[in-house]
């Protein structure tokens, strides 16, 4: 996840007092647009490297033939090449379209290089623009992600957000230390300005403006659609935003809790397999039917199962939990606690997904930079010596202004902005944390904004895909439809994939509403379930 910062930065309320002041190159700004040389429309693909662009310089122009791009085989792309990732929820990326990809290195300061790319379809270009979140602590583009939408018919968008994570340097959080510009970028400048690049460059090459633009992007890419939506609500019409780790000191906080819990009393250090025993007993106790059949809570915030269940009666055996092992385990659950005023700082993971816990003592390390790089800029920072109401405030105070997001995205609503915001159950964060910002945007944004946000929480379903839930859908789909048609998504399909095949089917629902099973039809079909609200 990710973030960071030296020194103060002030909040600046619009697009052009935060370029005016951040822009050491002076990036010519008016209403949000770069300036070019000229406003005529480039006759073909290799035309757009003749542009006169200031601070923004091409690396590459060319026309890419159907089927012959290949995306770089990293981490990253085994991330997004599995299917609950695909935006369009297709079970297989299928081959890329002709296209003409433009890369560039936008300077917008003098610490600054982000590259960006911009790919536009030679034929069959819908009219729209899609901007393709990040991942992690980013440091690449997001390639599979552009190629899914770059075969929906969208010209699509992506940048590394200012750092190469293929170098030392650029690795996790580091590129953040000594670096404030770069930060500034990481945190919400690279991707405007790649989208006011896009937009140009749309304009140029088809000579019209695209007629809508979307976000989608899931983690880290959530936080950024949030932050588009916050900072520039003119940006985007929809936004997609996947687990969004807002705020972010308090989620990174999260996450090293329980390995700092473990390390200053190791007795409060839990085995796998007593969190693998603690799943199947939740899984006994409040599992559905189908949940029983497919393997994951269908509703865990309705689950009444207690660790204190599994305490062991004499000798620890596997069978049991340890009053030490129970106390580890509730702790995990609440989450850390601000000492002074008893308050949680961020919930820790729901029920149904303990088997993903960890407490061994050890720091969480996409965590750990967040502290000790973007926020205390010192290497030698020692993790275990974090002090959970003084740190938590101090990190909050140098990186909220630049990364956390508060729940008022009232002029994204009212100038008619879509914001579909999802998680999964199995998530190491806390869907019922993501409820209640949801709720709170909705006590800001008035009788409007009531139409203009939904939230899904997807059962079985882990960080961003994967487990044993449905992970794969439409997103990309999801938000065109709700813009154009004003179709809002109270229901949308959702499916298992494996080797590429679709196995079953279920219903994701538009909070606070839930899948129930019929009782009747097949458990593995959409259709055998019905969306209500719970008692």
């Amino acid at each position: 996840m990710t973030f960071m910062q030296q020194r103060r930065f002030r909040h600046m309320q619009s697009p052009r007092q935060i370029l005016a002041a951040c822009s050491v190159g002076a990036l010519l700004v008016t209403s949000g647009a770069l300036l070019f040389s000229s406003e005529a429309r480039a006759a073909n693909c290799a035309d757009l490297a003749r542009l006169a662009l200031p601070n923004a310089t091409f690396t590459k122009v060319k026309t890419i033939d159907a089927g012959e791009w290949h995306s770089p085989q990293t981490n990253l792309s085994r991330i997004m090449t599995a299917p609950g990732m695909n935006l369009a929820g297709h079970p297989v990326q299928a081959a890329n379209p002709a296209f003409c990809r433009v890369a560039m290195t936008l300077r917008s300061s003098s610490d600054s290089a982000i590259q960006t790319e911009i790919w536009l379809p030679l034929q069959g270009w819908n009219g729209k623009l899609l901007g393709v979140g990040n991942f992690g602590w980013a440091g690449s583009l997001m390639y599979d992600g552009m190629v899914t939408g770059l075969g929906e018919g969208y010209a699509v968008a992506s940048t590394d957000t200012g750092h190469d994570s293929s170098t030392p340097e650029g690795q996790g959080g580091r590129f953040t230390l000594g670096h404030p510009e770069k930060l500034v970028d990481y945190a919400y400048r690279a991707d405007h300005l790649m989208t006011v690049m896009a937009k140009q460059l749309v304009r140029r090459f088809y000579g019209k403006d695209a007629s809508h633009a979307y976000w989608i992007g899931c983690s880290l890419g959530g936080l950024e659609g949030l932050i588009e939506a916050k900072r520039y609500p003119d940006d985007y019409d929809g936004i997609v935003a996947g687990a969004p780790p807002n705020p972010i000191v308090n989620f990174n906080g999260e996450q090293l809790w329980a390995g700092w819990m473990s390390y200053h009393d190791p007795a409060l250090r839990v085995g796998r397999e007593k969190f693998q025993l603690l799943n199947r007993a939740v899984m006994a106790a409040c599992a559905s039917p189908v949940g029983k059949s497919q393997g994951f809570l269908d509703e865990p915030d309705k689950c009444g199962f207690e660790p204190k269940q599994l305490l062991c009666e004499g000798k620890d055996t596997k069978g049991c939990l340890t009053a030490n092992e129970v106390k580890a385990v509730e702790q995990i659950y609440r989450g850390p606690v601000d000492p002074k005023t008893g308050k949680v700082i961020f919930p820790g993971p729901a029920k149904g997904s303990e088997d993903g816990f960890s407490a061994d003592g050890k720091a969480f390390p996409v965590a750990l930079d967040l502290f000790r790089y973007a926020a205390f800029q010192n290497l030698a920072w020692d993790w275990t010596t974090l002090k959970w109401d003084t740190d938590i405030a101090s990190a909050t105070s140098k990186l909220g202004p630049l990364l956390h997001v508060n729940d008022n995205l009232t002029p994204f609503f009212k100038r008619g902005g879509k914001l579909l915001m999802y998680i999964g159950w199995n998530d190491g964060h806390n869907p019922q944390e993501l409820a209640g910002y949801y709720q709170a945007l909705m006590q800001h944004a008035g009788p409007t904004g009531q139409k203009s946000a939904r939230l899904l929480e997807i059962p079985g379903m882990g960080h961003c895909y994967g487990g044993a839930g449905c992970d794969t859908f439409n997103k990309l789909g999801a938000i065109d439809a709700w813009v154009v048609r004003h179709d809002a998504p109270q229901t949308i399909i959702a499916a298992r994939v494996e080797d590429g095949k679709v196995i079953r089917t279920r219903p994701l629902c538009a909070w606070p509403q839930v899948a129930r099973y019929d009782g009747h039809g097949p458990m593995t079909t959409a259709a055998s379930f019905t969306c209500v609200v719970p008692e």
